[in-house]
């Protein structure tokens, strides 16, 4: 089901990201608002959908009972994101994109007992704000099209994280990314479909758990060392 996830979200990108036909590419047409990326400043909003994943490393921990416990993400849910883009134009090719966005999201853990088969689920709902900062590398423009690629870091703030059973996870998580997408150029205004990929640079399972009571609870923490958040998100920008 996660590898099912995978491909519809990126058959999609492949769908809005295609250029126009070969046969059609060969002929010069009517530039449509030819002077909006020369700009120093422009904007404009932004609503995608992602999927929030998470790579967990175990270390065999056991309790005085024998209990070893395992988890795993073992699909994706989809999320929805929203924001506002800003992008300064530094050279023809290049621009340095600020986009502040928040993503509504949930990650779902299964943890299986090794003992016994017990299996246990804790689905962990988030509210992330983010400041991605990208550099937008651009070919050059065609008739109504103009493909790129992006690189960029972004932080990120949890506003949603609660105490729970099993794991908790940090508030702050920063993110290195990647992707591509494309500009259209229509009469009114500019479409740009983008996909990337976010890969999460810190451990976010908080060890420290104060919160917890019962001893016992303490075996989901103690049986992690550590997890890092993944993200796909694929975004449709509006200016």
């Amino acid at each position: 089901m996660k590898q099912f996830h995978y491909y519809i979200i990126c058959i999609l990108a492949a769908l809005f990201l295609l250029p126009v036909p070969p046969v059609q590419a060969q002929k010069r047409k009517v530039m449509n608002r030819p002077y909006i990326d020369q700009r120093r400043f422009h904007y404009g909003f932004l609503a995608g959908i992602h999927m929030q994943d998470m790579e967990l490393t175990h270390n065999g921990y056991k309790d005085a009972a024998g209990n070893q416990w395992y988890a795993e993400t073992p699909n994706y849910e989809p999320g929805f994101s929203v924001g506002i883009l800003g992008e300064f134009y530094l050279t023809k090719h290049i621009g340095l994109r600020i986009i502040p966005t928040m993503h509504f999201g949930t990650k779902n853990v299964t943890f299986l007992n090794q003992l016994n088969g017990e299996r246990q689920y804790q689905s962990i709902k988030s509210t992330y704000i983010s400041l991605p900062i990208d550099v937008k590398f651009a070919a050059e423009r065609f008739n109504n099209y103009r493909p790129y690629a992006m690189v960029g870091i972004n932080p990120m703030l949890d506003l949603t994280v609660k105490q729970q059973k099993q794991l908790l996870l940090k508030k702050f998580d920063c993110y290195l990314e990647a992707g591509f997408g494309c500009d259209f150029y229509s009469p009114w205004f500019k479409f740009i479909p983008e996909l990337k990929f976010c890969f999460g640079l810190a451990n976010i399972i908080e060890k420290k758990r104060d919160d917890i009571r019962d001893p016992s609870q303490l075996i989901f923490t103690e049986c992690v060392d550590k997890g890092k958040s993944k993200m796909i998100v694929l975004t449709f920008y509006f200016e």
